[in-house]
């Protein structure tokens, strides 16, 4: 016979239990709430024809696509939700009330599907309900805002909504490899994007260049501040979240030989005139898109003569990049003409024996660039024979972005290099003659002494 263990009271939630009476009165003297009026959703006519592709290409098959459901960040506080970008690509629907809602492709007649979406109605307000609408922390409107009813959504998308009852995602019967070639037909179907998704690009990336400019003119303010970096981090998110969703991912404000690592995301160092800033950040619109920048300038408004030389190796690299961007390119191309040049430099410098190999990715460490667009690393679950070992398209939008990572412990390196940081990244749409650049906007601070980055708008 085991010791049974006293039971234990846990605390599930900080609020008393309500009353009979109370609860009773909770479901009396509400006016009945007009449904919000929304216009079509701006890319609802591409929406459904990016479901049409898809459909296209899993003929008779049910096809399933959640939006994700919120994820805890500390007990029973969540991470703001963001839905999954397959969903927002196929729905159109970007909000954060789409937590848990999932879009089914059903096969209707021999090729064709039907969309249906599975969407959490709006709790009701009567005494024979549990009080969801004031009570449920995680769904209940008094609590995170009004969503849409299945009707609303069903106007708004065009897409038939029904109640979502929790059992049609389920995984019983589900095929792990099928789920996985459309994760990757998905993916693919993303690479070339249309006219509004540049359009989207384009804005997101003009938000960016605002936030560059916001940290510039805080730059006295932070140089001040014992974390300069995560005022540089914080100055960004503002602009990020007042014009768009927030930032597309983890601002990287990186200065001294924090640049050297490539990921920096503590933002919590201090700030020296002597150094340089590399600052890696993106301004994701509400559509979701994201831009990805990144800027390297000196603290104190003029690089020294070792931090130039960096520099304009690292800007003569990203040009070769750049310049070998055209329909027809191996994806790969624009890598390795900026690598050469990276190479030839190093070699130049003494720092490599010779140009020739890879013994110049010691201070590289990554490619020079990848897709752009509803995720900062875009279509990342496409074939390598479609992405990374195929050819670029008219309309595929991705970024250049070589740089040097001298680590400050390398005994390679002359002690002048050790601790400098450079990358400069710009996006760019391929178009049908080469590529046309997005972000020029976030070089229009100053001449090469002065400025965001130090070079000239192109």
């Amino acid at each position: 016979m085991t010791r049974q263990e006293p039971r234990i009271p846990r605390t599930a939630s900080h609020d008393l239990p309500p009353s009979a009476e109370l609860r009773s009165a909770m479901t009396q003297g509400w006016a009945t709430a007009a449904a919000d009026h929304q216009p079509p959703l701006p890319d609802g006519d591409m929406s459904s024809t990016r479901r049409a592709r898809l459909s296209a290409r899993f003929p008779g098959e049910r096809l399933v696509i959640p939006a994700g459901d919120t994820a805890v960040r500390s007990n029973d506080c969540d991470h703001r939700f963001r839905p999954h970008s397959a969903y927002a690509w196929l729905t159109g629907l970007t909000g954060e009330e789409q937590a848990g809602h999932v879009l089914v492709l059903e096969p209707s007649g021999p090729a064709g599907h039907e969309a249906v979406l599975l969407v959490h109605p709006r709790p009701p307000r009567r005494a024979d309900e549990a009080g969801e609408f004031y009570r449920d922390r995680r769904h209940g409107e008094f609590w995170v805002g009004r969503r849409a009813d299945p009707a609303e959504t069903e106007e708004l998308t065009g897409i038939r909504c029904v109640p979502l009852d929790g059992r049609e995602n389920s995984a019983p019967g589900r095929d792990a490899s099928r789920d996985a070639e459309l994760a990757t037909v998905l993916s693919e179907l993303r690479l070339v994007k249309d006219a509004w998704e540049i359009d989207q690009l384009q804005r997101a990336v003009d938000h960016t260049t605002a936030g560059f400019e916001d940290v510039v003119h805080a730059l006295p303010r932070a140089l001040a501040h014992p974390r300069g970096e995560r005022w540089i981090e914080g100055v960004f998110a503002l602009r990020a979240r007042a014009e768009g969703n927030g930032t597309g991912y983890e601002t990287v404000a990186a200065s001294g030989a924090h640049a050297c690592v490539l990921h920096w995301t503590r933002n919590d160092g201090r700030l020296d005139p002597r150094d340089l800033l590399l600052l890696d950040a993106g301004v994701e619109t509400d559509s979701l898109h994201t831009a990805d920048i990144t800027r390297t300038l000196p603290l104190s408004g003029r690089f020294s003569p070792v931090q130039r030389r960096v520099y304009e190796l690292v800007l003569a690299a990203q040009d070769a990049g750049i310049a070998a961007l055209e329909p027809g390119a191996a994806f790969r191309d624009f890598h390795r003409a900026a690598m050469r040049v990276i190479a030839e430099g190093l070699a130049d410098w003494g720092v490599l024996p010779h140009p020739r190999g890879d013994l110049h990715r010691r201070y590289t460490l990554c490619g020079s660039g990848h897709m752009l667009g509803l995720d900062v690393h875009d279509c990342a679950r496409a074939r390598a024979t479609a992405y990374t070992e195929g050819v670029l398209e008219e309309g595929m939008v991705l970024t250049v972005e070589p740089g040097l990572y001298f680590q400050p412990d390398d005994t390679t390196l002359p002690a002048e290099l050790r601790g400098i940081g450079v990358r400069i990244e710009d996006d760019l749409v391929v178009t049908a003659d080469g590529a046309r650049l997005l972000s020029g906007g976030a070089a229009a601070h100053g001449g090469r002494d002065r400025g965001v980055d130090g070079r000239p708008v192109r």
